[in-house]
């Protein structure tokens, strides 16, 4: 063994040498390697970690390697995969192991660490939607300390000191975890005979035992065993350990067995905007404090989860179309539309009161009136903050959250004076504001300066909105709910991100995703995409504090668009639609491969391809006006847009104005979509930093330019097309993901679920696997191709299935949308070929939504309209109207709100009770629910929650 000693003649340090032991299958040219904290490990520099060496044991591949180390020695480690120059190609999910000698080692003995590959559903359990919110009673328990610490003796022969460890997060009062097996040593697989592991904390038990020559080969299992002697045995075949004691062996085996073999958890809940709840203490919107009645029925329906849309201030334009709840004016600061008022001040008096009164009853409509409900709550919170604003904010609590909020608080109320001072949110339009620096912002929120009050309103109204949702967050975890939120992909380009931080934008662009179930022109959401050289940086910073901010009230959250970490649909800031892109990072066609191939003609591609034919075709008798006043024809029958109206913005704006000078037959939208037509004619899109690079148009072949190429241009340009849009971007994405991903999800400890809906690359779900992200199902939307509705039979574990959401029509709205479709629904999936109804009746709603609680998903959410439609009595609106979001219009009002207040809904019993028989029956997890040690008797799954 090495010498630990220092040079000089020091007294060499006691040591014992560590060995590492894995099964792992790799690829060709791949390696493990252990990394931990402590120098010896490589101080978490992967190239100078321990290289471990593989070897074929039966079946197995297993890795390993030792290094001596001193007795104590501490250490976190992680094991990775890396290539012959050790970089990284994976590394293994959970948290990171933690290395602690047992104590009584022996100097000069071997201690041998058998571990299994960590995958990322193992480190679910640890998520605060799981330890704080679900499991929180198991996280209460007592660390147990063994009475006396075995002894290892290195003169005996044929024995081996067994640390049996395994990780069971769900464990009730009164419950024990014992492990058993085919020795004596074991109990024969007599729980009360078997050995009694401790509790060391973080959800870990074990126990030391030790074993001789004649307990080998040993099987064994953990199992649960209660004061009652009710004992439930983990599922699958038996663990097995093999001791050659011919071959030099370790004193000390420790025994990392990973999760313990239980029914998967499963579990339910509910998705509704905040805007659209209705309570009867609300004024004209949903209110963070009616969370709590939300809460409360959540837990009478049976449902573990409340999911939100996202909740942060929007308020750029000043007007409803702020309603849209993605575009976000601050990553950070909370949305004044769901203060309540009344909960300002204990000390209101009689004349606001009456104000509040009079406004609820005003506001109490049908649909939320984003304007008026804005202008009254901040009337009213106005008076309320001239009469509690020194008491507020000269208290402890004030003084606290702004010292712990101010990096992004200031900037957020320094903008909101500036937008309203200069009447727009544009901070292009601000003079020598445009450029924010910090020497301008403390100018601005100065106590000397003329509006320094106006700043402290701002500070006021986010105070109390954390305050409230604080409240109800508390709530929710005490009620076993978890409260999960939504983070939006982009943020307004007009916003306090994009004003502070511009370098961490790409302003000249805009985001948005390619022709999908949503849209079949794309989408164009306005963001301008991230400039992600620029943010890995500082590490991720700003994304980190997003996280990190959000984890302040919610225990899980929604990835809005999770396919923009691997890349993201970008189009240029002059387009209006979302066809004409190209996704960022690509690997682009270059012009070098075209001209191999035989393509030259590189303007006739990337320029609109418009004959005087397809003029006529589309604008009728009406074809030379158009032409007259858009196009210039530059050589006989082609044509070319104007300069003043070859991008869609121009092409929008001048249409307009040509409208209001000619009398024409068609309506401004459809004169504009075949304008639009006309102009995203092309094959490919020429790199506007580098015109030698080249994106193939989506669906390339449904443009008129393609189809006038001759056989060999068409072959080459549809092998291209489908090279850049399935194949050669799979590694780069992937890359691209593992970047930025780990660092965002470790920035944080809550629940991440992922939504992957749209064109999904091969890619994707291997990386949210791995990194241990639970992914969406939607019926109408199945992820597999070739079948047209989703069968939550077969979802795979780490998912949430739903049966419709935000970004669709409701269940009921969907039935009744088309008739031939519901028919192949009730033949497919109903399995009749019966005429189905034209309504969604509740026997309907019944049906689809059962077999989404009997689906394998880890998580089943319901949109809370689709619970409704479950009773008639709750389905007398017109469906439509129950639609909260419309994909393929960008200014949809959002505005739907329930229309049963919370207070009634917990009164009515015979829903809860419908739902909760519902979530009973399907095997799925309650608050409240004990999990007997002798139930749940089925098929082996590897616990995940």
């Amino acid at each position: 063994m090495a010498n630990l000693g220092l040079l000089g003649g020091k007294k060499p340090l006691k040591s014992v040498k560590v060995c590492f032991r894995i099964p792992y299958y790799t690829q060709w040219g791949q390696h493990l390697i252990v990394c931990g904290s402590e120098a010896m490990l490589g101080s978490w520099n992967v190239k100078k970690g321990l290289l471990l060496r593989p070897s074929h044991q039966g079946d197995e591949l297993i890795w390993s390697g030792s290094v001596p180390v001193p007795l104590g020695f501490k250490s976190e480690y992680t094991y990775y995969v890396v290539d012959d120059e050790r970089n990284i190609v994976r590394w293994e999910g959970g948290n990171r192991r933690k290395l602690v000698l047992p104590e009584g080692l022996e100097e000069g003995l071997s201690v041998e660490l058998r571990d299994l590959w960590q995958t990322g559903s193992d480190g679910i359990p640890f998520r605060s939607a799981f330890k704080d919110v679900i499991f929180r009673k198991s996280g209460s328990l007592d660390i147990e300390r063994p009475h006396v610490p075995i002894q290892t003796k290195s003169g005996q022969e044929d024995s081996i000191i067994v640390q049996f460890k395994i990780c069971c997060p769900n464990v009730n009062e009164g419950i024990s975890i014992y492990v058993i097996g085919s020795s004596l040593n074991l109990g024969q697989w007599k729980a009360e005979d078997g050995v009694k592991l401790n509790y060391i904390g973080d959800s870990f038990w074990q126990a030391e035992r030790v074993m001789t020559k004649d307990d080998f080969p040993l099987k064994y299992k953990y199992c649960k065993y209660d004061k009652s002697g009710a004992c439930s045995s983990e599922y699958g075949g038996n663990r097995e350990l093999t001791i050659d004691f011919k071959t030099s062996q370790p004193k000390y085996l420790v025994l990392s067995d990973g999760m313990i073999r239980e029914s998967p958890w499963r579990g339910a809940g509910v998705a509704i905007p905040m805007f659209s709840v209705r309570s009867e203490a609300d004024l004209g919107v949903g209110e963070f404090l009616d969370l709590k009645l939300l809460v409360d029925w959540a837990v009478e329906s049976g449902f573990h989860l409340v999911q939100l849309l996202p909740i942060n201030d929007t308020s750029v334009n000043g007007m409803w179309w702020d309603s849209y709840p993605y575009s976000s004016l601050s990553v950070f600061a909370l949305h004044p539309l769901y203060l309540r008022v009344d909960a300002l001040s204990a000390n209101i008096p009689e004349d606001i009161k009456q104000e509040i009164k009079q406004a609820r009853l005003q506001l109490d409509k049908k649909a939320v009136d984003y304007d008026a409900t804005m202008a009254t709550k901040l009337s009213i919170a106005k008076k309320i903050f001239v009469q509690e604003k020194e008491k507020i904010l000269n208290s402890s609590s004030f003084q606290q959250y702004f010292s712990k909020n101010q990096n992004w608080l200031k900037p957020y109320a320094a903008f909101c004076f500036l937008r309203d001072f200069f009447e727009t949110s544009d901070h292009s339009q601000w003079g020598r504001f445009s450029q924010f620096s910090e020497e301008k912002l403390e100018k601005l929120i100065s106590k000397d300066s003329l509006h320094y009050q106006i700043i402290c309103f701002h500070y006021y109204i986010q105070f109390h909105l954390h305050m409230q949702l604080s409240e109800a967050a508390e709530y929710a975890r005490k009620k076993g709910v978890v409260l999960k939120g939504d983070i939006p992909i982009g943020v307004d380009r007009n916003s306090v991100d994009t004003w502070v931080y511009p370098t961490l934008f790409r302003m000249n662009t805009s985001t948005g995703a390619p022709p999908d179930y949503f849209d079949k022109n794309g989408q164009n959401w306005g963001f301008p995409t991230y400039n992600w050289e620029e943010m890995s940086k500082d590490n991720y910073a700003w994304w980190r504090a997003r996280f990190t901010q959000m984890g302040n009230y919610f225990t899980a959250y929604r990835i809005d668009h999770i396919l923009g970490f691997f890349r993201i649909w970008e189009l240029p800031d002059h387009a209006t639609t979302g066809l004409c892109g190209k996704f960022r990072p690509s690997i682009p066609i270059s012009q070098e491969e075209l001209e191999s191939e035989g393509i030259w003609d590189f303007d006739r591609l990337t320029h609109p391809y418009i004959r005087s034919e397809f003029l006529q075709e589309k604008f009728g008798a009406s074809w030379t006006i158009v032409a007259s006043n858009f196009l210039n024809e530059y050589k006989k029958n082609f044509y070319e847009f104007k300069e003043d109206c070859n991008t869609e913005k121009k092409v929008a704006s001048k249409l307009k104005l040509f409208l209001e000078k000619s009398v024409f037959g068609e309506s401004e939208e459809k004169l504009r979509r075949k304008l639009f037509d006309l102009l995203q004619d092309v094959v490919l899109i020429r790199d506007p930093e580098d015109r030698r690079k080249f994106y193939p148009r989506f669906n390339l072949e449904d443009t008129s330019s393609f189809k006038d190429l001759d056989e060999h241009g068409k072959n080459v340009l549809k092998r291209l097309y489908y090279d850049y849009y399935f194949h050669r971007q799979e590694s780069l994405w992937r890359q691209n993901a593992l970047k930025t991903l780990p660092v965002l999800l470790n920035s944080s400890d809550m629940l991440a679920c992922g939504e992957d809906l749209g064109m999904i690359p091969a890619c994707v779900h291997p990386v949210m696997e791995e990194l241990g992200l639970i992914g969406l199902r939607i019926q109408r939307m199945p992820s597999d191709s070739g079948v047209e509705f989703g069968i939550p039979s077969t979802y795979p574990y780490m998912t949430v299935c739903a049966p419709s959401c935000h970004d669709c029509s409701t269940l009921r709205a969907w039935w009744e949308e088309d008739d031939e479709r519901r028919r192949r629904f009730f033949q497919t999936v109903v399995g009749s070929d019966d005429l189905p109804p034209d309504q969604c009746t509740p026997e309907i709603v019944y049906f689809v939504l059962h077999q989404h609680f009997e689906s394998p998903s880890m998580w089943s959410i319901f949109p809370l309209q689709d619970l409704l439609a479950l009773k008639e009595a709750y389905t007398t609106r017109p469906a439509v109207e129950e639609t909260i979001n419309d994909p393929t219009n960008p200014k949809h009002y959002w505005q739907y709100r329930v229309h049963v207040t919370m207070e009634s809904l917990l009164k009515d019993k015979e829903l809860t009770g419908i739902i909760k028989n519902l979530v009973h029956g399907s095997g799925r997890s309650y608050p409240g629910r004990l999990q007997d040690v002798a139930s749940d008797q089925g098929k082996s799954v590897p616990l995940a929650g």
